[in-house]
């Protein structure tokens, strides 16, 4: 394809012609992603919040939810919830963050509605329990022991007192020091206790509260069934678009006069126009893979153009005229030709019957199929040259160097090539649609002559003028 291929005219173009592998491929996708549904069931997820009170920083709320999933609250949450949970495990099912209004959402996931919901409960309570121990408001020796810090700064500050007052009451130089020193070390405890206070980050932000149960949740978190169901079929969808863009973009197949030429090394004497619709343009392949393939609608090529519309009868007569016209004009002209027309080439197997029918017989032309994958074309006998009849767009320059070759092989000089186009037939037919090789053809006198395949030649003794070889089926890509 040219460079400008992917547009959105060539995907419509492989929706349209397309639709039915596209459909199957979907479907499929479709049983991939319910079948993934089995392997992971639904998950439910629910959070519960817990209100800090007083003035909290940004930092410091992250901090506590880092706190909220630490292993020391996963571990306890687990030991209250036993068996199977344990810490690392609940370490996949559970998170927090940090809200606004000084909320922390601890969220819980589980495979059933209920345990979502007490996976979020019982870790709220166990970090609710940790930070009140962290911040002395719990019962044990170890949350305890800031608290009792104080006691003691007090209690060391009443015996200064004490002994402040039970020192000599003199006014001797020894007892002034000692109240002095003592009221000095009052004070310095009592300094200390303040700004104690002040470096505890807990201190007046104790007293976290749940603020009720996690809500139970009523639907599944996704991706769902159903979601694993839509996204298998689309991506399966766009996987069949994408391969068959990038087929075209690397295909390898002559789709203009010249090049079929070149590859053929020989002269191009003309194109025809061969009206049809889709079933006239379909290979003939026989058996299972091609009923198939007829099912899939993968029979017909979809990167070839839409065919143009194609002028009156006597316009398309004209052309098969001229390019027997121009076999008669050759140098040493060959009264008898041998019609190469690839295998499962239906556009142009038409176009040489209506030929070798317009030629009447001079020169005389036998039309063979030839196998394009093996090619091999029956040695020379009373032809005296070839004219290879094909399509475009549906033969790569190696298979078409392989028919040359095989000509060459057989002893026949390629005369000449006529490339065949399909064409959209714009007059409207009845239902009795005749072929193109029993079309009407104008006489010189003006009065309409039947010509039925190579009549003129039988009637002359010669041999059958159309003898299509064994056609095989022909993949189109």
């Amino acid at each position: 394809m040219s460079e400008e291929a992917i547009r959105l005219v060539t995907v419509g173009r492989i929706l349209r012609r397309r639709w039915r592998l596209l459909a199957v491929l979907a479907v499929v996708g479709a049983l991939v992603g319910y079948g993934s549904s089995l392997l992971f069931p639904p998950r439910y997820s629910t959070a519960a919040s817990v209100l800090l009170p007083g003035a909290w920083q940004e930092r410091e709320l992250m901090t506590q939810a880092q706190l909220a999933t630490s292993s020391v609250v996963l571990d306890r949450a687990a030991a209250t919830l036993g068996r199977p949970w344990t810490g690392d495990g609940l370490r996949d099912r559970v998170s927090a963050t940090a809200a606004d209004g000084n909320i922390i959402k601890i969220s819980g996931t589980g495979d059933t509605p209920e345990q979502a919901q007490q996976l979020a409960d019982q870790v709220a309570q166990q970090f609710v329990a940790f930070a009140a121990r962290l911040t002395g408001d719990g019962t044990d020796a170890e949350a305890s022991q800031p608290q009792a810090l104080r006691q003691l700064v007090a209690q060391a500050s009443r015996r200064i007192t004490e002994l402040a007052d039970s020192a000599n009451p003199g006014q001797t130089v020894e007892s002034v020091q000692t109240r002095t020193e003592l009221a000095k070390l009052r004070t310095a405890l009592q300094e200390a206790v303040g700004k104690l206070e002040q470096v505890d980050p807990a201190a007046g932000k104790a007293g976290m509260v749940v603020l009720g149960p996690a809500p139970r949740p009523e639907a599944a978190t996704p991706p769902t069934a159903a979601h694993l169901v839509a996204g298998g079929a689309l991506a399966f969808l766009l996987l069949a678009v994408i391969g068959h863009l990038a087929a075209a973009r690397a295909s390898r197949r002559l789709r203009t006069e010249a090049e079929i030429a070149g590859a053929l090394g020989s002269v191009l004497l003309g194109t025809v126009d061969v009206p049809g619709d889709r079933a006239a343009r379909r290979p003939e392949a026989g058996g299972p893979r091609g009923l198939v393939r007829r099912l899939l609608g993968t029979d017909v090529r979809w990167d070839l153009p839409v065919p143009h519309a194609s002028g009156d009868e006597a316009g398309r007569q004209v052309r098969y005229r001229r390019v027997c016209a121009r076999l008669r004009e050759r140098p040493a002209s060959p009264r008898e030709l041998l019609v190469v027309v690839p295998d499962g080439d239906g556009t142009a197997r038409r176009a040489a019957g209506r030929l070798a029918a317009e030629a009447g017989g001079d020169p005389l032309l036998r039309v063979v199929g030839v196998p394009v994958s093996r090619p091999l074309v029956a040695d020379r006998d009373e032809e005296s040259g070839v004219l290879v009849v094909l399509s475009a767009g549906n033969w790569t320059e190696a298979e078409l160097r392989g028919v040359a070759g095989a000509c060459a092989d057989a002893g026949h000089e390629i005369v000449g090539v006529v490339v065949a186009a399909a064409v959209r037939d714009r007059a409207k037919r009845s239902s009795g649609r005749r072929s193109d090789a029993a079309a009407p053809a104008l006489t010189e006198g003006g009065a309409p002559a039947l010509m039925e395949g190579a009549a003129p030649a039988l009637a002359s003794g010669a041999r059958p003028a159309l003898t299509v070889g064994d056609e095989t089926g022909r993949g189109s890509g």
